[in-house]
């Protein structure tokens, strides 16, 4: 102790009843491993506890103000003061270094300003932290951190983000965030309200996926994301109006970055996201005949809401040039379609308008328009799926397309259809379109639920369109196909027949 004043009542000394009113206490730099001697032999406290196991050293200068009763018990204090140099242990794999703050306390605050520390990957600058102790007990603070985790430290934090996504092993991130916490106890401790919300720049940043982005139209899978120059704003609060809000540019490769902008509204395990991005990737939707380039910029706009299991698409916008796709409340349910409000597309094939049509999901299913390329149906067709993600549709279908492109060149005008979808499959099919010089195709299909069997006819003036994915029928031209198929369970037995045609080579 450098200094001792001791205030003594003046009325009570001339009396002979002294009384001290007062004392301050001026210390010299004390070393925290002499404070430590200190508090073993004191009462103990979380906050002894936590000086003597987890400080290492450091160095501390403060003053005291006591204020007492008349039976020389402590009525209220002041203490001020600064800690510099301090380390402390928060596991055996990360330390807090080069500590520094000042404080002030009194029985009713607490405050410590100009708050520094290091750890490794993580510098904390300009912080500060207010404690109110009344009937609540309310905790706020403030400070800026500079990130730096790389490969290198990031293990040291991965027991304290396990049930993040993407935060693994090979996750780099590196930002400058202002963060703010306020955080209400009740008398027991119990937290009764928080809210944490920071701000700030992501300089550049990688994440690898757990699983690799796989889509049967994306032409190449997707491990990583990268993050550049992005602005973040995230707010996690008891009330629940959580968000995270990020805007900037984003890579696959790490060579050609894109626009972004995210704002997600997420509590309760359900998130309200809306994604709007560049996109370049390379893809092919075989379909409707539709191609992407590689390099070729297009924008997609999402509004969804994911929970559990079920993802419902409010709005899904897709325009690249003159293409435009546009789905309306699409939700799925443990990868089953059970709701659709609408989706429209009008897609070009080298400049050339190759689909214009409108699907609408309602009391039936409607599809209608001036133009379907169908020129790729049936390597769509024959492509094999454990799971069919239509099989809780039941529901009428009407079909109505003035113009199919077909495969070789084949143009199939005035397409109609009108069936019946049960569990996702046809039941019942009633179709006819018309090839142009009085030939025509055919379809039909009927249910006997007696016998849980479907019959199903084709006939066609034109077969080559049909046969188009086989290679044996390359050569034949002309003729007319007649096909017919009992279909039961997930088997069939069917005849194909083909009359008067011609072959070369």
């Amino acid at each position: 102790i450098q200094n001792i004043k001791v205030y003594l009542n003046f009325y009570k000394l001339i009396k002979s009843k002294s009384k001290i009113d007062k004392i301050k206490l001026y210390s010299e730099e004390i070393n925290i491993n002499q404070l430590k001697k200190i508090i073993i032999k004191t009462k103990p406290s979380n906050l002894n506890s936590l000086i003597t196991n987890k400080v290492r050293n450091g160095k501390l200068l403060m003053n005291l103000d006591l204020y007492f009763k008349d039976n020389l018990e402590i009525d209220n204090f002041i203490a001020r003061g600064d800690v510099k140099e301090m380390n402390g242990v928060i596991n055996k794999d990360l330390s807090l270094e080069n500590t520094s703050f000042n404080f002030f306390a009194d029985e009713s605050d607490i405050l410590i300003k100009n708050i520094k520390s290091e750890m490794d990957g993580l510098k904390i600058k300009k912080g500060n932290l207010q404690i109110k102790r009344n009937q609540e007990i309310i905790l706020k603070s403030d400070f800026i951190t500079d990130i730096k985790i790389n490969n290198k430290n990031i293990g040291k934090y991965l027991p304290y983000l396990k049930n993040t996504k993407f935060i693994n092993q090979e996750t780099n991130f590196n930002a400058n965030l202002e963060n703010f916490l306020n955080i209400t106890f009740d008398k027991t401790f119990k937290v009764i309200d928080y809210v944490y919300t920071n701000k700030g720049k992501i300089s550049k940043s990688a994440f690898k996926f757990d699983n690799s982005l796989k889509n049967s139209i994306l032409e190449k899978d997707l491990n990583y994301l990268y993050l550049k120059d992005s602005n973040l704003n995230i707010t996690y609060a008891l009330d629940k109006k959580n968000y995270i809000n990020a805007s900037g540019a984003y890579s696959f490769d790490n060579k050609n970055y894109h626009n972004y902008d995210l704002k997600n509204d997420f509590a309760m395990g359900i998130s309200n996201i809306n994604l709007n991005f560049e996109f370049s990737e390379k893809f092919n939707i075989n379909f409707i005949n539709y191609k992407k380039d590689q390099g070729k910029l297009a924008n997609i706009f999402l509004n969804v809401q994911t929970k559990k299991d079920s993802i419902n698409f409010k709005e899904l916008k897709y325009s690249e040039s003159k293409n435009q796709i546009l789905i309306k409340k699409l939700r799925i349910d443990k990868k089953d379609l059970v709701s659709l409000q609408k989706i429209q597309v009008k897609t070009f094939n080298k400049s050339n308008l190759n689909n214009d049509f409108t699907l609408e999901f309602g009391k039936k299913i409607r599809i209608s328009g001036n133009k379907y390329d169908a020129n790729n149906l049936n390597k769509f067709l024959n492509q094999k799926s454990k799971n069919n993600i239509l099989k809780k549709i039941n529901k009428d279908i009407e079909i109505d397309l003035k113009n199919i492109e077909t495969p070789l060149s084949k143009k199939l005008k005035n397409f109609r259809l009108i069936g019946v979808i049960e569990k996702g499959k046809f039941v019942k099919i009633s179709s006819k379109g018309d090839f142009g010089d009085n030939r025509f195709l055919d379809i039909s299909m009927k249910n006997d639920k007696t016998n849980k069997k479907k019959y199903l006819e084709v006939y066609s003036d034109l077969p080559q369109p049909l046969l188009s994915e086989y290679s044996f029928f390359k050569g034949l031209s002309e003729g007319v196909l007649t096909f017919s198929s009992i279909i039961e369970d997930n088997t069939s037995s069917s005849i194909l027949v083909i009359d008067n045609f011609k072959v070369v080579n």
